[in-house]
């Protein structure tokens, strides 16, 4: 099944700016975070956006939306109840059909000529099954990410059938519940903050949201579960990602989508012109 809806979660309070941060595309024009996230997911065939955001942000979100402002949809998640009830919370909205789902403090480039969100949906209207995107990602981030462990899916390089799930795992847990065969010593597959999922992990999320703490809460919990009822893939996305919330993240992100851009050799000659000076 064609996915048309996408879902873009913005509620944690405590991030309620980042998506307004203004950057420069790869073509040089001036856009939000929030509009460039709306874009990918645009991009990769969807014709709804739902965004998820905590109460009082809808002018300022609907004005970062840019040229996307009249594809959007607002979920207001009233209380700050964690990540997998912002999904859950949109159930409404995505209905009995798969979806694109995408986080509002993560952007995106792509190493090719598909869209790091168009790869995932991809392969999952191709499969007919929730696809998880991932990135090795060293060990010395696991604090930062969920995790996955499985082992290829087929001949596929690059596709994985998932096992396990943790949310943020500690180094020791990560050596013992999800190596990969295959990856690198150190590295492991980290979520890419874009996923395609098929609406059956609604039911999970019911579940799952019931338990106590804020892990046992995650994505990552309810995906776990979800592996063990159906098959989930995670495809090793051909890009990068860049957490603007995270130190420099903003910074590194303008960067690559400059490389990435027109405007990649006035870049560079600046910053070698930069680095000399010093």
């Amino acid at each position: 099944m064609k996915i048309k809806k996408s879902l873009i979660t913005l509620a944690d309070p405590n991030q309620r700016n980042l998506p307004l941060q203004t950057l420069l595309d790869q073509e040089g024009k001036k856009r939000t975070a929030l509009e460039l996230v709306i874009k990918e997911a645009v991009s990769a065939g969807t014709e709804e956006v739902g965004l998820v955001i905590c109460p009082g942000t809808q002018d300022v979100y609907s004005k970062a939306a840019g040229v996307y402002a009249d594809r959007i949809h607002f979920i207001v998640q009233e209380l700050p109840t964690g990540y997998a009830q912002a999904i859950l919370s949109a159930k409404a909205f995505i209905g009995n059909e798969p979806f694109l789902h995408l986080v509002g403090d993560h952007l995106c480039v792509s190493q090719n000529e598909i869209g790091c969100a168009l790869q995932i949906v991809n392969v999952a209207e191709a499969k007919g099954v929730s696809v998880a995107g991932v990135q090795a990602t060293r060990e010395s981030q696991l604090s930062s990410f969920g995790a996955i462990g499985g082992r290829l899916s087929g001949r596929t390089t690059g596709l994985y059938e998932v096992e396990r799930v943790l949310e943020k795992p500690s180094p020791t847990e990560a050596e013992l519940k999800i190596l990969v065969p295959g990856l690198r010593a150190g590295f492991y597959l980290c979520f890419f903050g874009i996923h395609a999922l098929q609406p059956s992990i609604f039911s999970v999320l019911e579940e799952t949201t019931r338990l106590e703490g804020p892990q046992e809460r995650s994505l990552s919990t309810a995906l776990d579960q979800l592996c063990k009822h159906e098959k989930l893939l995670a495809l090793e996305v051909d890009g990068s990602r860049y957490d603007v919330g995270a130190d420099y993240g903003l910074l590194f992100a303008q960067l690559a989508l400059s490389f990435a851009g027109k405007d990649r050799d006035r870049v560079l000659s600046s910053l070698v012109e930069m680095l000399a000076q010093k």
